[in-house]
């Protein structure tokens, strides 16, 4: 999507023209799934998939939002609006509204409103979150244009804020921040617990990863996203009874295995082993990557996928399909499940020289199992939200 044709849709769209054109990136995750609001580790990178916006200023209050994307009219609000949308047509607008409600609480200067037209090339529901894009691009054009102090970190929980308290689903604060804080060739090696972060380069050599949309609609707010959140939440209530931890992320598998019995529980045992395991493997990942050992984190991307699959029950057909299907592909290093589950999308890490024949046969397999396509798109590593 090129910034001529954004404006030219803008002006389509309001009837003036737009001011300035922003990016946010979409996300993907190495390894470290479900693990963030657990306070483990995680591995995500932005992508050049995202959300594109155009701001154009307005002398009264009203905020005017329109979607390239959604068959529908203008949403329009106004700026001192803090309800949150429950009209289904509307829903989306909320993660627009709950990011302007929390920035015009901390921060003067917001006051007048604008219109945005957005448009994303990421398949919706697609688990490369959207959602977490749109709240980072709603925050860097309010930062940008209203000359706001606020730094990129800030937003991210902003972000999160409005995922928990506006849209209503428990997430951690992986997305938000891969999509603000992303940057080209490299992914972010985060603690969720403390937000300390590093860049590493994703040097795969003759590797490539590419994304695989099962392209079944889901939804994580309607989804078991927030039981597993819950259950996980009982059983490190179980195991603070005598271990002096804050989140699951601070146990290792023998500290777990030594005091699962308080649990006591199999879907929580299982629930808890999986956010424990799942932030094992992504410390093993990662010095997997710094010690060039492809085939070692290729393994532990599987490894996630089986753990998804058994212990935290998230997969389903689809993920399962498109991630054993990878496997008995011939230049495949590992390949799982990304994001909330349920649907959405998984990785592949790919020889560049098999990477057509790779999505010829996985295309094959998916059709034939489950009945319809899967998209395949390969991940070029970009930098995190912007204008452009």
């Amino acid at each position: 999507m090129n910034k001529e044709e954004l404006l030219t849709e803008y002006e389509k769209t309001f009837g003036e023209k737009g001011q300035d054109v922003f990016f946010s990136p979409g996300r993907i995750n190495v390894i470290g799934e479900h693990t963030d609001y657990n306070g483990g580790h995680v591995f995500p990178a932005a992508i050049s998939l995202g959300v594109y916006g155009v701001y154009g200023p307005r002398e009264d209050k009203k905020v005017r939002l329109f979607s390239g994307n959604v068959d529908g009219e203008i949403v329009e609000f106004d700026i001192d609006d803090t309800t949150a949308e429950k009209d289904e047509d509307r829903f989306w607008a909320n993660y627009f509204k709950g990011m302007i409600t929390y920035l015009r609480e901390k921060y003067n200067g917001i006051d007048h409103g604008f219109n945005l037209y957005i448009e994303a090339n990421l398949p919706s529901g697609s688990g490369l979150s959207s959602s977490a894009a749109i709240e980072m691009l709603m925050g860097i054009i309010l930062k940008d244009e209203f000359n706001l102090d606020v730094d990129r970190v800030s937003l991210a929980k902003m972000g999160q804020r409005t995922e928990n308290e506006f849209v209503g689903l428990n997430s951690g604060i992986m997305d938000q921040f891969a999509c603000i804080m992303g940057k080209k060739d490299s992914a972010i090696f985060l603690d969720c617990n403390t937000l300390k972060y590093e860049y590493m380069p994703l040097a795969l050599g003759d590797y490539e990863i590419i994304i695989m949309a099962t392209n079944k609609p889901h939804t994580l707010a309607d989804s078991a996203y927030n039981d597993r959140v819950a259950e996980c939440g009982r059983a490190l209530k179980k195991l603070q009874q005598k271990l002096d931890i804050k989140a699951l992320g601070e146990l290792d598998n023998d500290t777990f295995d030594e005091y699962s019995y308080l649990i006591n529980d199999e879907t929580e045992i299982k629930r808890a082993r999986h956010a424990i395991s799942e932030n094992q493997r992504t410390l093993r990942a990662t010095q997997a990557m710094k010690d060039g050992d492809l085939e070692k984190l290729g393994r532990l991307i599987n490894a996630s996928h089986e753990s998804l699959h058994y212990d935290y029950e998230v997969t389903g057909k689809e993920l399962d399909t498109l991630a054993e299907a990878s496997w008995k592909q011939p230049g495949v290093l590992g390949a799982r499940m990304i994001g909330g589950g349920f649907g959405g999308s998984a990785i592949a890490i790919v020889k560049k020289s098999e990477a057509e024949n790779f999505k010829k046969n996985v295309g094959k397999i998916y059709r034939d199992t489950i009945g319809y396509d899967a998209s395949f798109y390969d991940a070029e590593i970009v930098d995190g939200t912007k204008r452009i």
